[in-house]
């Protein structure tokens, strides 16, 4: 068995930094200001302090001016003008499919017409003159992929359903989902700023600290977490809201439409997160009706595992940041 959990700790670790952190979307916002003259701002993600090798092109005939380039916490803004109608052609986000970032785009004409997009990986193109989403079902898609695909959340998570029992679970649940509501809206509202790297491995230590909890409760041992899950719940969840709205204070909310954005985000958010615990329920009752030691055993495995990686995390993202 301890071989079986150290052979399953390395792959876990060997892969777990490809999606150790937040997922940021980039932002394109296109603005004519005059008859087929428009101003660009391109703003992109820095994960692991490093640039994404993403960047958007634009049809032939456009002519791009020079750009100005910034960095505002962890993000890098771009900005430059550029010369055409684009009413046909297609926009390109280059590099795309090598990432697991979204990008929103968002296009103003004279006229007061608007297209917006949400551009993924598997289809990095946006083309012009088609029909496009609204902006409020672009952030409702990021909320969902925001948890489905930002494994430290998914891992805490999960981490809860093993801690708690099924009495517990909406309670807890809720109490999460309160707290990291406050600190999203604190937070994309610029009420409070705090740092990404510094939230990262708070979150990190949440995930090493909740595995701790769940060994000792099968050891029998009784501790704050047993006997206030929800109070728990609630103090962590202030920890991962700031987290959740580092993706959304990097590229910024529509103006005009924050609140109903940040609505839209959360609730896609929570739709990922109940998605998640239905599925470890699941899971977890299909290995019980197998065998009561299978599920004990792959219950130790997997705090092992989430443990392990919430280390691993810590380590890199401590190591980040001093360098």
């Amino acid at each position: 068995m301890l071989r079986l959990i150290l052979i399953l700790n390395f792959w876990l670790l060997l892969f777990s930094p490809v999606t150790a952190h937040e997922v940021r979307p980039a932002y394109l916002s296109i603005s004519e200001d005059s008859t087929a003259e428009f101003t660009v701002i391109w703003k992109q993600p820095i994960l692991d302090g490093k640039r994404l090798r993403i960047k958007p092109a634009f049809p032939e005939i456009c002519i791009k001016s020079n750009s100005k380039k910034s960095i505002e916490n962890s993000t890098i803004i771009e900005k430059f003008n550029l010369k055409c109608e684009l009413i046909e052609g297609k926009v390109i986000i280059s590099g795309l499919e090598q990432t697991m970032t979204d990008v929103i785009i968002k296009i103003d004409y004279l006229s007061g017409k608007t297209n917006t997009s949400l551009i993924k990986p598997n289809n990095p193109k946006f083309t012009l003159g088609e029909k496009t989403s609204t902006i409020g079902n672009n952030y409702l898609s990021i909320g969902i992929d925001h948890i489905l695909r930002g494994w430290d959340h998914l891992l805490f998570i999960i981490g809860l359903v093993l801690l708690i029992n099924r009495k517990q679970i909406l309670g807890v649940a809720t109490a999460f989902t309160v707290a990291h509501s406050l600190t999203l809206g604190l937070a994309a509202f610029s009420i409070i700023n705090l740092p990404s790297q510094p939230v990262e491995i708070l979150i990190a230590m949440s995930i090493v600290l909740l595995g701790i909890e769940i060994m000792r409760k099968r050891n029998g041992i009784i501790s704050i977490s047993n006997k206030h899950p929800y109070l728990i719940a609630l103090m962590i969840g202030l920890i991962h809201g700031c987290g959740f709205a580092g993706a959304l204070a990097d590229i910024g909310l529509p103006k005009g439409m924050e609140l109903f954005s940040l609505i839209l985000f959360n609730i896609g958010v929570e739709l990922g997160q109940f998605a998640v615990i239905g599925l470890t329920i699941i899971t977890l009752t299909i290995l019980t009706k197998l065998s009561s030691d299978i599920r004990k055993k792959s219950e130790v495995i997997l705090t092992y595992s989430i443990s392990s990686i919430g280390m691993f995390w810590i380590i890199e993202r401590v190591s980040n940041y001093i360098v």
